[in-house]
């Protein structure tokens, strides 16, 4: 199993960051190179516990689907995925949410294990560690961008 720690710290309101690190639509904006799109499930809009959401993307030049289910939710503290089906043997994404001086300490845990035994083992540690990591990244980098430029007012604006 590999694990990437990531930590963002946004200047906005910690109820208007993990609206916008549960919204479809912002994450589909993310995403936009690898032309991934929720494709069944919840669509659009806010993703709430027991959903799940199915991505069509991209990857490494191959499309591929990825159902993933919110199994945990507390507002504005914490949510959860993981993986339903899909290419890996397992994912789970823990999104933890913090407010610390009039800020939000963004942090995602993402654990993943690859199929193939050694073989993805040693994929994982070549490339897909550090290419899932520059992918979190671009998404946090795109909820800072709009969290720090955007009034809350309840909706996600962008």
């Amino acid at each position: 199993m590999s694990t990437i720690y990531l930590n963002t710290v946004i200047n906005a309101d910690i109820h208007y960051v993990f609206d916008l690190a549960r919204n479809i639509d912002l994450h589909q904006q993310s995403t936009s190179k690898t032309n991934e799109k929720a494709i069944a499930g919840c669509t659009s809009g806010l993703i709430e516990e027991n959903e799940t959401v199915t991505w069509r993307a991209k990857h490494l030049g191959v499309y591929q689907n990825l159902t993933t289910k919110i199994i945990s939710m507390e507002k504005p503290i914490q949510f959860t995925d993981v993986m339903q089906k899909g290419a890996f043997k397992s994912i789970c994404h823990r999104h933890i949410f913090k407010s610390v001086n009039g800020k939000t300490l963004m942090t995602d845990i993402f654990e993943f294990e690859s199929p193939l035994g050694i073989i993805g083992k040693l994929f994982n540690a070549i490339f897909l560690r550090g290419y899932l990591k520059n992918f979190l990244l671009k998404r946090n980098e795109l909820i800072k961008t709009i969290a720090e430029s955007s009034t809350y007012d309840g909706i996600a604006i962008f």
